[in-house]
């Protein structure tokens, strides 16, 4: 018979001392914070990050800040996300995610810089031009 797993929610974490960090991908905006001394938990939108992200490529990409500086496991995270779709998402929250790191520990700011985490992906979807089909597709002209 399988455990119940009991929800967790913000408001478990009421009260707790936190650093936050904001990142944002495409059309996506992630608020990070930072619980020092917890246990590993990882939430996004009050589920759990692997309910949340069912893509394993999302995950990893998730997850990278934590692994790289061997923080992964020390420290409770939550994440309110909005906007975009998951991959985006999984890109804010990683980014706001080693924002906070580095205001937690400013050591840490070399490594994550050199392995391009601190650095904001600027591509964003171009917008529709008048005359035009897209962003830059023009109509077919006619051929005689």
């Amino acid at each position: 018979m399988a455990a119940v797993v009991e929800e967790i929610t913000f408001e478990a974490f009421k009260g707790r001392n936190y650093v936050e960090g904001v990142g944002r991908r495409k059309r996506a905006v992630a608020r990070v914070r930072l619980y020092a001394g917890g246990s590993g938990i990882f939430i996004v939108n009050n589920k759990p990050a692997r309910d949340y992200f069912a893509r394993e490529q999302d995950l990893y990409h998730l997850f990278e800040p934590l692994r790289l500086t061997g923080m992964e496991g020390k420290l409770d995270v939550t994440v309110k996300v909005e906007g975009g779709g998951l991959t985006g998402q999984a890109g804010a929250i990683r980014l706001g995610l080693a924002r906070a790191l580095v205001l937690l520990d400013s050591s840490l700011r070399p490594l994550l810089k050199q392995h391009g985490m601190l650095t904001r992906d600027p591509r964003e979807k171009e917008r529709k031009k008048p005359g035009l089909r897209s962003a830059r597709k023009a109509p077919q002209s006619p051929k005689r």
